[in-house]
């Protein structure tokens, strides 16, 4: 048990040997993980952790593209207004930028390229081997098992969960004619989209906001679907045509939601973490988290899940589809707060019952189809969800 470098292989390896007890996430037969920097993190005889204080500033990891920027400077400065005897200077924090797979190859569908974990692996390597103190996340990119060694531990307060449709011929995916394109790499929103308007087609449309914005400025599609938090993040509304409501566009599970990851029994960015969560958005994510682990549900799989506090009331709704939106199951539930991962369990086992003795079957069926050429098509991405500029 020498400490080791923790790799993006190993990462991986760890991922698979996951699963997933009453809305708890457990590593099964697997090697313990350390931190290699001396002095940070020991495992003691007792296979307690001690921590150190932090020796410099605290290090940020997140992803590069201008909004998990914009999340991770929003994370500074709540770290600051929280803690401005230790962390209000400028360079108390610092912000580091970690390429991720997801990122890197935007030629894909995301379901070619593996679904889990695309956004978060190498963020978990450097967070493991004490690169950083903590990674900054969009949770909806967060897979329901969190690499041993970890925790997520804190929320921030959520914005707007709903979808943003960007459009110069519809004010609604229905209301695209016969034949229109709409550009999306998410299968949860072809599905809804097809379920609804069967004679619109869906491609896949990769790459941040920027990227996907430009690219419909240049006609290659029709449409295009966007988080609306994204675009009140980074004050760019003016892009959306309409946001659409729950009945027409299920959000994805966490959608709207920051999440920030730490190193088990690191008591003292515990101790910071704590005083930034917000308790009412994290009940809502972990029911939501909960539906999408009884399902294993990922980049591959068409589900949407929605939890909300409504007068101390806990009500959650979900769905599950095929990629075509041929068929699609909803359940929804009301409960207690402190129901909040049974209730979305619950939620998940009951449509996992409905899809028949094969589950993987039910969600066999078209794909999103390949993304149409742009001006940006043979350009080298930049590794920060954009292509490098000539």
């Amino acid at each position: 048990e020498g400490d080791q470098i923790v790799t993006c292989d190993a990462v991986e390896m760890l991922a698979c040997s996951l699963v997933s007890v009453s809305g708890s996430f457990l590593p099964t037969d697997i090697c313990r993980l350390q931190r290699q920097t001396p002095g940070c993190l020991d495992r003691h005889a007792s296979g307690t952790l001690g921590i150190t204080m932090l020796d410099g500033p605290l290090k940020v990891g997140t992803r590069g593209s201008p909004l998990a920027l914009a999340q991770a400077y929003e994370t500074k400065r709540r770290l600051a207004a929280a803690f401005p005897d230790e962390l209000g200077a400028d360079d108390a924090v610092e912000i580091k930028i970690i390429k991720t797979t997801g990122d890197m190859v935007l030629d894909k569908a995301l379901k070619e390229l593996g679904g889990k974990g695309l956004f978060t692996k190498e963020l978990d390597v450097q967070l493991l081997n004490g690169e950083v103190d903590i990674c900054v996340h969009s949770m909806k990119d967060v897979p329901t098992w969190l690499v041993p060694g970890t925790v997520l531990p804190c929320n921030l307060e959520r914005e707007d969960t709903r979808d943003a449709w960007i459009s110069p011929n519809a004010a609604s995916p229905s209301e695209l004619p016969a034949g229109s394109i709409i550009g999306t790499a998410s299968l949860r929103r072809q599905a809804q989209i097809l379920a609804r308007n069967p004679d619109v087609k869906c491609v896949n449309f990769r790459g941040n906001v920027q990227t996907r914005l430009k690219k419909l400025q240049e006609g290659v599609v029709d449409a295009t679907l966007l988080a609306y938090a994204g675009l009140n993040r980074m004050n760019m509304t003016e892009h959306l045509t309409s946001v659409l409501e729950f009945d027409e566009m299920l959000p994805a599970v966490a959608q709207g939601a920051i999440g920030i990851q730490c190193r088990e029994g690191d008591a003292e960015i515990l101790r910071y973490l704590d005083a930034l969560n917000h308790e009412e958005t994290k009940l809502a994510v972990d029911c939501e988290r909960a539906f999408l682990a009884a399902l294993d549900g990922n980049c591959r799989t068409p589900i949407a899940g929605q939890a909300r506090l409504v007068e101390g009331q806990l009500l959650f709704q979900g769905l599950i589809a095929k990629p075509d939106g041929s068929i699609i199951f909803e359940t929804s539930r009301a409960g207690t707060p402190a129901d909040a991962v049974q209730m979305g369990a619950d939620a998940g086992a009951e449509l996992k019952g409905k899809c028949g003795d094969d589950f993987e079957t039910f969600f066999a069926g078209d794909d999103v189809a390949p993304e149409p050429v742009s001006s940006m098509s043979s350009k080298t991405t930049d590794g920060l969800g954009g292509y490098v500029e000539a």
